[in-house]
């Protein structure tokens, strides 16, 4: 898409220029132009163009944040090289994840069909205002499912500034691990209604140890702004520019309190939550428990649940070889291309293969 016609920038997925040398954008009016790459985050598959030509056209940009289930969308691309294709459809959910679980995800879910080809393109409202990127699709077969997933405008405008500004996306850091708070957890918490993310670790030295966040706190609320899962929590810091102050909501013991944290850059090498494990783990939430790794949620549809996991399963060890904490786990995980995960659920030994 093209973002801003005066200086030639244009929006596409990370992916669809990967690994290109050369890259050209046929126009809606078939001239066919030169691009260079301004910069790129794989991380949220965005990646920034430039092209140098006059007479172009941006797209309006809409706010993703007031999509609601049930909204009618159309997605715009090149299905199978058939250019300028329109599909229609609805908003099927918000706030997917799981994809891919070391990316930055908020994913719009839609109906509308996209295939191969569709990545890049546009995913607009009936005021024909952008609120999505076409990224991803879940197909066993390849081809259109009617579950495809689009990387929301306001992730998008908060990656595009950072491009444009530094080259690259400053991540921000707060210093945690963390899972989802279930329904057992809430009430657990005497607090029946709470959504968010719970600590589960504080590292050492970190903006959340300084801002005196403790384990077993739940985030509820970034800048005022509601936390309702781990992966919001995530995505919300991860999108944050380092060197930042944010005010972070908590319920702790039952009570509700403020604190500031001053957001540090993060590293690669660096947790952030513990779904960065193995990619067939993507939409699982882990938790260290007496024995092994407990497993405190899985989302529907992600690779985990395709697995076989389920809520509450306990891994006790990973490719024959006991695991005590997440720590085990992501040393068995490293450069292994499957997981033999022996697991007890409900009092029964299972053997769990996963990809």
């Amino acid at each position: 898409m093209i973002i801003d016609a005066a200086n030639g920038y244009i929006i596409t997925n990370a992916h669809v220029i990967e690994s290109a040398t050369d890259i050209s954008v046929t126009l809606a009016d078939d001239r066919v132009v030169t691009a260079q790459v301004k910069a790129r985050d794989e991380r949220s598959d965005i990646a920034l163009l430039q092209v140098k030509s006059g007479n172009l056209t941006q797209i309006p940009l809409g706010d993703s944040s007031k999509l609601e289930v049930g909204d009618y969308v159309v997605a715009i691309g090149n299905p199978f090289g058939l250019q300028h294709t329109v599909t229609s459809g609805i908003v099927s959910a918000l706030g997917r994840s799981g994809i891919n679980p070391e990316n930055f995800e908020d994913f719009i879910q839609t109906d509308a069909s996209i295939n191969m080809g569709n990545s890049g393109g546009a995913l607009v409202n009936l005021r024909g205002e952008l609120v999505g990127i076409n990224t991803a699709i879940v197909s066993r077969t390849g081809d259109n499912s009617g579950i495809g997933f689009a990387i929301p405008v306001n992730m998008v405008k908060t990656v595009y500034e950072q491009l444009l500004k530094f080259g690259a996306v400053k991540r921000g850091l707060l210093g945690v691990n963390i899972y989802t708070v279930t329904p057992d957890d809430a009430q657990a918490f005497g607090a029946a209604d709470v959504h968010g993310a719970v600590v589960s670790q504080v590292f050492e030295g970190s903006a959340a140890e300084t801002a005196g966040i403790k384990t077993g706190d739940i985030v509820t609320a970034i800048n005022g702004a509601a936390v309702k899962s781990a992966a919001d929590l995530r995505n919300t810091i991860g999108l944050l520019r380092a060197g930042e102050h944010v005010e972070v909501s908590l319920l702790r013991d039952g009570k509700p309190r403020k604190v500031t944290a001053l957001i540090t850059e993060s590293t690669d090498s660096q947790a952030v939550d513990n779904t960065q494990i193995f990619r067939g783990l993507a939409g699982a939430e882990f938790t260290d428990n007496d024995g092994g790794v407990l497993v405190k949620s899985v989302e529907d549809t992600s690779l985990a649940a395709q697995a076989g996991l389920r809520a509450n399963d306990l891994i006790v060890a990973v490719n024959r070889n006991r695991v005590a904490s997440l720590k085990d786990l992501r040393e068995q995980a490293k450069g292994a291309k499957a997981l033999w995960l022996d697991v007890r659920r409900a009092g029964r030994a299972l053997l769990i293969v996963v990809r």
